[in-house]
């Protein structure tokens, strides 16, 4: 799945639900570390088996015995790296870095990425035996913009957590902002949507989130996604006589003018020379 989607999250639920949930969860980004250091972190190392080693380490292979070890982008490993990775899970022991003593270890194996495994495997970036070793249960977390409909309960609950950390008294988002905060498209899925309601709270004066409160960046580029909607149905109308395409104009005329006006209603009525009750029944009406 992308960038976050909460994969980490499930691997977590996954560990808990399991036998293993009284045992170790250990997660290591194999993104944030070069080779030698990630060989390290993974299988430990003996005292004096390279320069700065002046103890032994144990990894995390070993401090996840029993229990759940998370590999979070394991496509960015190098070729060598996924080598050692596989021999360890098919002989089920390893040697610290610099060791040659066998360590037996039992461990679940829980591995994700936001790169396509199998285009990379036909590339020969990827280890095609490694894919297969580690492709037993596949599970895909879609996009937040694929799920819109689980929006408004994510920002509910991730505005309980942030009123409570920063001690502000927050009812809930006004329609207004829910309805902006949901067409948005979140490219950093639900991490940026916790970050952008933190955000918010942080800012925030009033007794209830607003669409004042909603950050300008958020407002500005779903007004571009509507402005960007409303020219595709506009080209892919021709005008005439016909009450249906009639229709269809002025429910573009009135998607242009929210996004101009940033989504906000009354400002957007004025605009088109219409009451906000007008407005407002013209939405229902057009299933805006």
């Amino acid at each position: 799945g992308e960038s976050g989607t909460g994969k980490e999250l499930l691997a977590r639920a996954i560990h808990r639900l399991s036998p293993r949930k009284d045992k170790p969860f250990v997660a290591v980004h194999c993104a944030a570390l070069n080779e030698n250091l990630l060989e390290s972190e993974l299988f430990g190392h003996e005292k004096g088996a390279f320069t700065g080693a002046n103890e032994r380490q144990i990894g995390r292979f070993e401090r996840a015995d029993g229990g759940s070890l998370f590999l979070d982008e394991i496509g960015e490993i190098t070729p060598a790296t996924q080598v050692k990775l596989l021999r360890v899970l098919e002989s089920r022991s390893l040697e610290r870095v610099g060791g040659s003593q066998p360590i037996q270890v039992d461990v679940r194996l829980l591995a994700a990425t936001n790169r396509d495994l199998k285009a990379m495997v036909e590339a020969g970036t990827f280890r095609d035996d490694l894919y297969y070793r580690l492709n037993v249960v596949n599970l895909k977390l879609p996009a937040l913009r694929e799920h819109r409909e689980d929006i408004p309960m994510l920002l509910n609950h991730y505005l309980r957590i942030a009123a409570e950390d920063n001690g502000k008294r927050l009812a809930a988002f006004t329609p207004e902002a829910v309805k902006v905060l949901t067409s948005y498209d979140w490219p950093g899925n639900i991490r940026e949507l916790r970050n952008c309601v933190e955000r918010m709270v942080v800012f925030a004066r009033g007794s209830s989130l607003t669409l004042n409160d909603v950050p300008a960046e958020i407002r500005q580029a779903v007004g571009e996604q509507l402005q960007a909607k409303a020219r595709r149905q506009q080209d892919e109308l021709s005008l005439s006589d016909n009450p249906l395409d009639i229709k269809a104009n002025e429910k573009n005329v009135i998607i242009q003018a929210l996004a101009q006006c940033g989504g906000n209603r009354s400002k957007a009525a004025e605009r088109l020379g219409i009451s906000r009750r007008t407005l407002h029944r013209k939405l229902h009406e057009y299933n805006i």
